[in-house]
């Protein structure tokens, strides 16, 4: 495999249009470095390499150390109820997080000296409502790893599971082949189909009736992503990936009113981007072997798509 440089951006971005020229940027450097006519792990050097690389630019934290994002992103869901792995040290897990908690502290404080910036940690400190966030630990501590999370598995398991998917629907591949400009469609196609997030739970404040049927206050409560992504009513062969499914974006992956996902339209971005220079290279990436999937029943993550690339 080529050496890849992975350099930081000597501007910063400044708004959420000038980062699509930076995610074409990095887009490339990876693609034009990966090993064609070998097999290799998508996983490993596309989805967390890409989504790493932007992870560090939206925290503004060094590039360099930008795998320790993804990391603390699957430590962060790697309890036992949510992996049945019973084997967790759940004090070295609390230690590590620490870390993370330490690394974001130094750099919030760092950034409380500094003009306002467009990275996350500076948006948090010049605004109102979240400046004294890191005056409360657990906040501080949760807020943060939401962020990991949630700009890192979504993002990561979509580009795996749309590679999945494309070569479980061999006839989708042809059709993207034939007519590149369905990307941004399969996008919000692949994001129904992936649904990275398999559901969130809530506990009930109160009793109420929902479609028949009676929550009582106290009750825990749970909104199954996965299933409303497949739902039969809503999408016809929901379990087939059709990359010009005309109701596509009808997917709740982002989630739904006024807490849908604040960075869906980024998420969207990359994998459209990605897409578009896949196409401009690669005939195929083949899937060579068995997908590796994480056990956990909380983000429906891949560990392992193992590939081969061919070039146009």
């Amino acid at each position: 495999m080529k050496q890849r440089m992975a350099v930081a951006p000597t501007v910063a971005p400044r708004n959420l249009t000038e980062l699509e020229p930076l995610i074409r940027e990095r887009a490339i450097d990876i693609l034009e470095n990966l090993p064609v006519g070998e097999t290799f792990n998508w996983v490993q050097e596309v989805s967390i390499e890409l989504t790493s690389r932007m992870l560090a630019t939206l925290f503004g934290f060094p590039y360099e150390e930008r795998r320790k994002l993804v990391y603390w992103s699957d430590l962060a869901t790697a309890v036992p109820e949510v992996t049945g792995d019973t084997s967790i040290d759940m004090t070295q897990r609390y230690n590590e997080l620490m870390q993370a908690a330490a690394a974001f502290y130094q750099l919030w404080m760092e950034r409380a000296n500094e003009p306002p910036k467009f990275d996350l940690i500076s948006m948090l400190i010049h605004n109102e409502e979240t400046r004294r966030m890191n005056e409360d630990p657990e906040l501080f501590l949760g807020t943060i790893l939401l962020l990991i999370v949630g700009g890192n598995d979504t993002t990561r398991n979509s580009i795996s599971g749309g590679v999945v998917a494309l070569n479980q629907f061999p006839d989708q591949y042809q059709k993207l082949r034939d007519n590149p400009g369905l990307i941004p469609n399969m996008v919000a196609e692949i994001v129904r189909w992936q649904t990275p997030v398999i559901h969130m739970r809530r506990t009930a404040l109160a009793d109420i009736e929902l479609g028949g049927k009676k929550i009582r206050e106290g009750d825990k409560v749970v909104m199954w992503y996965l299933s409303g992504n497949r739902d039969e009513n809503e999408f016809a062969d929901a379990d087939k990936l059709i990359i010009d499914r005309p109701n596509a974006r009808g997917h709740v992956s982002f989630g739904f009113g006024v807490h849908r996902c604040m960075g869906n339209r980024l998420a969207e971005m990359q994998l459209r981007i990605l897409w578009e220079e896949i196409m401009k290279r690669f005939h195929t990436v083949e899937l060579v072997g068995d997908v590796e999937r994480l056990p956990n029943n909380f983000i429906r993550g891949i560990r392992n798509v193992p590939v081969r690339l061919h070039p146009l």
